[in-house]
Formats: C-alpha cells, sequence, structure tokens
C-alpha cells in the first residue's frame, strides 16, 4: 500500500524517516520512503490478515499507538461526518437481497452532478498512491477507500433500468461485460446484481459493468457501499481471472461498520467537489452484522509470556490506542498482581484475526516492541524438529547437491498440469484431483506423477543446448478415498544424453545416499520401453528406461529422452548416515570384457556372476548393439596378484554358469 505523509499531520513532529523506523519495528513493515516535492511516500506492506491498516486511517491509528512508545507525541484525530439532510421525497431506489448474500449495503442518489476533473489534492495523493484518475465521480470512490478502508462504488442512476438492484447468484453461463468491453462468462455461484429485468449491471466487491457506468452525460448517481462474504469474493476473482484493487479489499473482509462512516465521507466529497444534491433517502441493508467479542487476560500471563514485567497502565495505554476496549478487574480469591485482570473488548475491525488471550499478549508486546524483551531463550522453550523431518531435509539437501555438482539442473514446476499434457501421456484424468477454480486451462489437474512435467522441460528445452539433464524432487498427489490427497515424496530424472549416463547416475546418488542391497531389474512402466525396475531388499523403489516412441511424437520431441521416476521417501528410508567402507586391495585388478544376447536379462547376469566366482569385484554396463549386451568384469584377489589366465578361467565359469 502506498500512503502520502499529508494525511499523517498529526504527526509532523516526527520526521518521515524515524516514523518508517518505528512503525517497522512494532508494526506494519514500511519498504521505502521516497521524498517528492514537500510531501514522502511510505511503501508500506500489509499482511493479509491485517485488512485494517490497509487505509490511511488504519495506518494512522497504529502509528497513534506505537509512536508515543519512542517518546514521540501522537494523536488520532477522531473523525465525524455530519448526518447529511435527506429529501422528503426522494428518488426511488430499491435495494434487495433475499438470500443474505452481503454482509450490509449502503447506497444514496445524488443529483445535480457535474462531472470534471477531481481537485489538485485528490489526484495528487491517488497517482502518488498508484491509483490511475478518471475524474471526479470515480476518483471519489478510490478517495474514499484509500483514506477510509472500506471500497466504495458508483452507477448512473438512469442507467438502472427499473431503479432495482437485486443480489443473487449467477446462473451457470450468464455473462458479464466489463469496463472495458471484455466479456466474462459465470459459472454459477457468483454474487450478482440484477436489475429486475434479469440484465446483470454489477459484480459486486470485484468489477462494475459497461452497461452501469458513469459516463460523461451522467447528471445522477447511486453512491454504493457493500460488504460481502470474502470467501464468495476471492473464489469468484480467482475463477474469472480478475484482480482488481477493490477485489483484493474485498476478499479480506473488511470491517462493515466501517462502510457507513465511508458513506458519509464520500456524500461530503461529492457535495464538495461536484455540486451534488442528495436526492434519496439512505439505503441501508445489514442483515449480517459483526459482533464484537470480549476476551478475559490476566496481568500474570502478559508477563509470563512476555518474559518481563510491564506496568498496567503502559498495557491499558497500549490496547486503548489500538482501539480495544479495557476494563480492569481484580479476582478477590488471588492476592494482588496475580489476581489482577482485564476484560478486552475487541473492536469490529479486529474480530477476524484477535480471538484468544494469546494475540491480545501478542499486540501488546509487538507495540510494546519485540528488539525491548530480553534475548534469552528459554532451554525448556527449544522446540526440536520431529526426526522424519529432519531426514527428510537431510537427504533432500544430500540429494540436491550430489545431483548438480554432477551437472543436472534442478526443476521447480507447478504442482498441476494441463489435461492436454495428460491425455497426450495416457494419464487418466478420473484418478487426478482436479483445481475447481483455476485461474488457467494449464494449470487444472494436481499431478500424480513428476514426469509429465520434466517431460515437457525436456521438450521446451530441446534444441537450446545439447546436452540436457533435469532432475525435481516434490510432492506428488493422489486420491485418497474421499479424504484429503495422500502426498508423497518423488524424484524425477530425465536426460538426452544415453541410458548409461542415466544408469550410472542413479547408482552413483544411491551409492552418495549409503543404500546398499540395491538392484536393477527388467521391468516395466506405462511411459517407458526398455524398462528397468531399481529395487532395494527386492522391494521396487523406483523405473528407468527410454520414454516410448508414441509419445515422443505426441509431445513433439525430435529426439530419445532416457527417464526415471523414483518414490523419494522409500531413498529416505534406506538412507543411511554411516559409511560402509571396503579395504582397498594392494593387488592388481583384471579386467575382462564378455558379450551376451539381450534375451538374458542383466539382473541375472550379475546375479549369477557374482555367485560364480569368488574373484569378481564389479561388472560394469558397457554398450549395446543389436540383440547383443557387452559387459565388464573386474577380478582382483586380497591374497596375491591373478594372471590373466586366472581370471579368463573365472570369466569362463561365469559364461557356462550363465548359458547352462
Amino acid at each position: 500500500m502506498m500512503a502520502t505523509s499529508e494525511f499523517w499531520s498529526s504527526f509532523k513532529s516526527c520526521n518521515a524517516k524515524r516514523i518508517q523506523k518505528y512503525l517497522s519495528l512494532c508494526g506494519p513493515s514500511i519498504e521505502t520512503v521516497e521524498k517528492i516535492e514537500n510531501d514522502f511516500i511510505f511503501d508500506i506492506e500489509i499482511t493479509s490478515n491485517r485488512i485494517d491498516m490497509a487505509s490511511v486511517y488504519g495506518i494512522a491509528r497504529e502509528a497513534q499507538a506505537i509512536l508515543p512508545q519512542f517518546g514521540k507525541k501522537a494523536i488520532l484525530k477522531k473523525r465525524s461526518f455530519p448526518k447529511p439532510k435527506l429529501p422528503e421525497h426522494g428518488l426511488p431506489i430499491e435495494i434487495v437481497d433475499p438470500e443474505n448474500l452481503s454482509n450490509r449495503v449502503l447506497g444514496v442518489v445524488m443529483d445535480n452532478i457535474t462531472i470534471g476533473e477531481s481537485p489538485d489534492y485528490i489526484k495528487r495523493r491517488l497517482y502518488h498512491a498508484g491509483i490511475r484518475t478518471l475524474n471526479n465521480i470515480v476518483d471519489i470512490t478510490n478517495y474514499v477507500m484509500l483514506d477510509v478502508g472500506h471500497p466504495a462504488h458508483v452507477f448512473d442512476y438512469d442507467r438502472i433500468q427499473s431503479k432495482k438492484l437485486i443480489f443473487r447468484t449467477s446462473k451457470k453461463n450468464e455473462t458479464i461485460t466489463s469496463l472495458e468491453d471484455k466479456t466474462y462468462k459465470l459459472s454459477g455461484g457468483d454474487c450478482v446484481i440484477d436489475d429486475g429485468t434479469g440484465t446483470l449491471i454489477d459484480l459486486p466487491g470485484i468489477i462494475g459493468t459497461s452497461n452501469s457506468v458513469v459516463v460523461d452525460s451522467t447528471k445522477r448517481i447511486l453512491f454504493f457501499l457493500d460488504n460481502n462474504n470474502p470467501v464468495q469474493m476471492r473464489r469468484s476473482s480467482m475463477s474469472l481471472g480478475i484482480r482488481t484493487l477493490a477485489a483484493t479489499y474485498n476478499e479480506k473482509g473488511p470491517d462493515p461498520e466501517l462502510a457507513y462512516t465511508a458513506l458519509l465521507y464520500g456524500i461530503q466529497l461529492y457535495q464538495e467537489n461536484t455540486g451534488a444534491h442528495i436526492a434519496s433517502k439512505i439505503h441501508d441493508l445489514y442483515p449480517i452484522k459483526r459482533i464484537t467479542k470480549d476476551i478475559k487476560v490476566y496481568l500474570k500471563d502478559i508477563h509470563r509470556v512476555m518474559g518481563i514485567t510491564i506496568d498496567e497502565k503502559q498495557i491499558i495505554s497500549i490496547l486503548k490506542h489500538l482501539g480495544f476496549g479495557v476494563m480492569r478487574h481484580e479476582d478477590k480469591e488471588l492476592a494482588y498482581p496475580d489476581g489482577l485482570y482485564f476484560n478486552i473488548t475487541v473492536p469490529t475491525y479486529r474480530t477476524c484475526d484477535v480471538s484468544i488471550k494469546e494475540d491480545i499478549i501478542e499486540e501488546v508486546a509487538r507495540v510494546y516492541g519485540y528488539h525491548n524483551l530480553p534475548n534469552v531463550i528459554s532451554p525448556l522453550a527449544f522446540v526440536k524438529q520431529p526426526k522424519e523431518l529432519e531426514k527428510l531435509y537431510t537427504v533432500q539437501y544430500k540429494t540436491k547437491y550430489f545431483l548438480k555438482h554432477i551437472g543436472l539442473h534442478e526443476f521447480l514446476n507447478y504442482s498441476m498440469l494441463s489435461a492436454d499434457l495428460l491425455t497426450d501421456l495416457d494419464y487418466n484424468l478420473s484418478k487426478h484431483l482436479k483445481i475447481t477454480n483455476t485461474i488457467s486451462s494449464e494449470i487444472e489437474y494436481m499431478r500424480t506423477s513428476l514426469l509429465p512435467s520434466l517431460i515437457k522441460n525436456m521438450k521446451d528445452n530441446i534444441g537450446k543446448k545439447e546436452t540436457l539433464r533435469f532432475f525435481e524432487i516434490a510432492k506428488v498427489y493422489n486420491k485418497n478415498n474421499n479424504s484429503l490427497p495422500q502426498e508423497t515424496y518423488n524424484l524425477a530424472i530425465a536426460v538426452n544424453t544415453n541410458f548409461s549416463d542415466l544408469k550410472g547416475i542413479i547408482e552413483a546418488l544411491l551409492h552418495e545416499l549409503h543404500i546398499k542391497n540395491t538392484s536393477i531389474e527388467q521391468g516395466s512402466h506405462a511411459l517407458m520401453h526398455n524398462t528397468a525396475s531399481v529395487k532395494i531388499n527386492k522391494q521396487r523403489v523406483g523405473s528407468i528406461g527410454i520414454l516410448k516412441r508414441n509419445y515422443q511424437h505426441i509431445i513433439g520431441l525430435s529426439e530419445e529422452i532416457y527417464i526415471a521416476e523414483f518414490n523419494f521417501e522409500k531413498l529416505i528410508e534406506y538412507f543411511s548416515l554411516l559409511y560402509q567402507f571396503s579395504p582397498p586391495t594392494q593387488y592388481a585388478v583384471v579386467k575382462l570384457d564378455l558379450t551376451f544376447q539381450k534375451s538374458i536379462p542383466y539382473q541375472q547376469i550379475e546375479d549369477f556372476a557374482y555367485k560364480s566366482s569368488p574373484l569378481l569385484k564389479r561388472v560394469e554396463y558397457l554398450s549395446s548393439f543389436g540383440n547383443n549386451i557387452s559387459l565388464r568384469f573386474y577380478f582382483s584377489s586380497h591374497e596375491k596378484n591373478i594372471t590373466e589366465k586366472e581370471a579368463m578361467v573365472q570369466l569362463t565359469n561365469i559364461r557356462n554358469k550363465i548359458s547352462s
């Protein structure tokens, strides 16, 4: 949020840089302060749970509580707007909300409007706050929102055909046309305003429509404020992809009590700057009132949590300056100060984020200043990371570090995929969780495998670089009997080099993670041919292979790619921090090569080889050609140097054992 110091005339005794420092220490983070002419622009970060601070008045209220902690006098100017004189017989307008879709709706008709430029102070303040100025009618709605903190809207009264506004839920495939003449198709269930003839004239709280907007010839307006269900506002805004300033306010639940203040302020500004006359009664529908709540907090609890003793008068001052009601009481059964407690009344603009005594203590602590609290941590306060999470982070870090340092590039893809990509790879869409309010068809289904994402990454990058070696570690999401999805970490790897390279990467990774009893056996996978299953203790943990040619052509890959995917949580399960060393032999190693037919599975060759020769130390894949596979065998003894002839005897035994 951007705000100018012109609004903050009560705090002129404190310069802009100090305001930035003090507020950032105890409340809203002021990112930057920029001097423009004789004014300062504050760029303030507002967290989503503090919509009450998304206004100049809200920030000033925070400053009133914080600045005195640093010895700076700060007095918040109390605002009061006179109730306007209403006509006895005004212009007709009817506002109806039969389903109670809105928390509160306010409206008043004004005539004798003169459309023109806004006064300089409004234009300047809106411009510096990053809001485009249009004309005095529209600018006043934005000015009220920025100053008071509640969105406002304005209709051309004469373009409302029936002089009626009916709140209802939209029907499927109904359409609205925005002020920019863009048509949106509604999915149904959105809060809309109907003019009584079936025509939609507003998507309240989100965007106005072209058929009710103020134009140059407008003489009469309906000044309108609506406070809506924030969840519904968020859902409609995201599903339609409409991210207006009003939508970002309304989806966070501004205080409906502010709406009346905003209405009176807007009326005053219209009368002062457009020549407006009030031409109707003030309509105020308030079906869902926000209720204040009371919280009981003992002084001893505040001292215990903060770790210091703070004067009760300072506590009361802090809370009252933040707008809380405070009543001091004493429990007669307990001695002072243990029996002292406060009944705190939470103001309506804070009921969404303050609900328990710990919230009250947090308010006192932050305004008092976390930097003023002792920096001593009790040994009992230390919460150790769960062992499962520690192991996850350890193995994840080691895996990423290792793969990056042997030349692989990490990808971080969306957890959602398009229906087109999934169907191209023959995935069953019914087995995937579908996002109901996705903003794009490209991110519609939660992925159950990391391979589609990496395959797309390969397609997007082939031709840009000769050698591509990618990996990703992330969660996949599987349906789980109408419950929350089952979330599992997977590891996927894709290369465009050759099968041996991929197999070598996997073997090296398993070795790096100190995982023993591994084997690679013939297997199958829906996306792969020439597939091998990777097993640990005879339990399958992943697959490696070549992407099937039909998928290669459908996706548009110009060359073969080699892919692998693992249940990463199984790798974590078998991971060991302990190194197991084999003593190096001091005698020579003899290397001999032998070719076999591919009809004999590699794992079978390896198993027979180790069983047939006590001198065999290692088997290494060399190459494949036609129906043949070539392997290299390493022979050595811990007792003496063996000759090539002795090694050949061992190799012959292996060949005979496999051939029999």
